[in-house]
């Protein structure tokens, strides 16, 4: 089951924007016990750490759904394949964590320390990173939905790799995710999915944009200094009160410009 989902999951981000409206989940049974229990309890993970003493706990492919590891130490950890949904992981150090292929639909991060995770074909729609430290992560998966506002983006590595056509164009999927007032800086969103998403009062200095779907997006506020704009749809977007605009890489290279709004209504 989880091959199958995957498969599916691949195939819409690495497509085009207009063909990856497919439902990412399609082929998982989410109401199965693998999605939506925990196999092991806190207390079996706390003594799994205190086993390792110090070393990188191995939790890969475990049912963990609704579990409570709220500010664990789970630093380096092998969560590839698990399934974390609706867990409570808030304050939880999962730096340099290998998430890949990992499940967590509505899970709450927030406050998480993530930075340098491994997040390839993760899925994580409608959660909640809010606060979070995800600064040189690779997050190629899907975040459709989720909480980051406030959140530390810095050097994020969630750009499509054109260079790597072994595994198509693989993109972050942000469609609709709060990223108000997160800081972004240097990170690289390239050929990412950016739709709907609130980018109120973020740090996008020196972003890699090149070939994103911004389309209805909110950059009200939005620091753009040194960001890449080169052929980003701004259709619909609010590009209102932008700070460092003057600045700004490829401006003139936007798409549907003609549709951006660039003044707020009375």
């Amino acid at each position: 089951m989880r091959r199958l989902a995957l498969s599916f999951m691949l195939a819409a981000l690495a497509a085009s924007p207009a063909a990856a409206e497919q439902d990412l989940l399609l082929g998982a049974d989410m109401t199965s016990p693998a999605m939506t229990k925990a196999e092991m309890s806190r207390a079996d993970v706390e003594a799994m750490i205190k086993a390792a003493d110090g070393k990188p706990v191995d939790l890969h492919d475990k049912s963990l759904s609704g579990l409570d590891l709220s500010g664990l130490n789970l630093r380096g950890v092998n969560l590839r394949t698990a399934r974390l949904n609706k867990a409570n992981l808030r304050g939880t150090d999962l730096s340099g964590a290998n998430l890949e292929q990992a499940w967590f639909l509505k899970a709450d991060l927030s406050g998480a320390k993530l930075a340098d995770a491994k997040m390839f074909g993760i899925t994580a729609r409608d959660a909640d990173f809010s606060g979070a430290d995800l600064s040189r992560s690779m997050p190629i998966g899907d975040f459709k939905g989720a909480k980051m506002s406030g959140a530390t983006l810095v050097d994020l590595k969630g750009g499509a790799d054109i260079k790597n056509q072994s595994m198509g164009l693989m993109r972050a999927v942000f469609t609709s995710v709060n990223l108000s007032g997160a800081n972004l800086k240097g990170a690289n969103l390239g050929r990412s999915r950016l739709e709907y998403a609130d980018l109120k009062d973020a740090n996008l200095t020196d972003v890699v944009l090149m070939g994103s779907d911004l389309s209805g997006a909110n950059l009200t506020g939005a620091t753009v200094a040194g960001a890449d704009f080169k052929n980003v749809d701004v259709s619909g977007a609010r590009l209102i009160d932008l700070k460092g605009q003057s600045e700004a890489k490829d401006w003139a290279e936007r798409v549907n410009v003609d549709r951006a709004i660039t003044q707020a209504s009375n």
